[in-house]
């Protein structure tokens, strides 16, 4: 219970940043604008591929496939970093690209890495 000031008042604040409650049994979350969300290590190891991956296509010869190919890493890091984790949907659309662009991709480390996390996630 809260002593009255000089004014009679319960309850003075005079500011306030960050989060805050008054009363009984109550809680704050507070979520700072600007971070990620946590993503479990294979969603996380996914993304340290898909960004090796993209860096590595940025020095290859542009094919359709390898536009397609860059287009679903670009979608697959945003949504990783974005919710912390990719879709099954986009694993799938992610999967097909590496296939389609399997030429110049099973010639980079890296793709032999987003190939292996995206099957790790798919379940085979």
């Amino acid at each position: 219970m809260a002593t009255a000031d000089e004014r009679g008042n319960g309850i003075h604040i005079g500011s306030v940043r960050g989060p805050v409650a008054i009363g009984d049994h109550n809680t704050v979350t507070h979520n700072e604008g600007g971070t990620a969300p946590a993503a479990d290590p294979a969603q996380e190891e996914l993304l340290r591929a898909v960004r090796a991956l993209r860096d590595d296509l940025s020095r290859a010869v542009q094919s359709p496939q390898i536009t397609a190919l860059s287009g679903e890493l670009a979608d697959a890091e945003t949504e990783i970093a974005d919710t912390g984790a990719a879709a099954q949907g986009r694993l799938s659309r992610l999967r097909t690209a590496l296939a389609d662009a399997g030429a110049v991709v099973g010639l980079l480390a890296s793709g032999a890495a987003v190939s292996q996390a995206v099957a790790a996630l798919l379940g085979g």
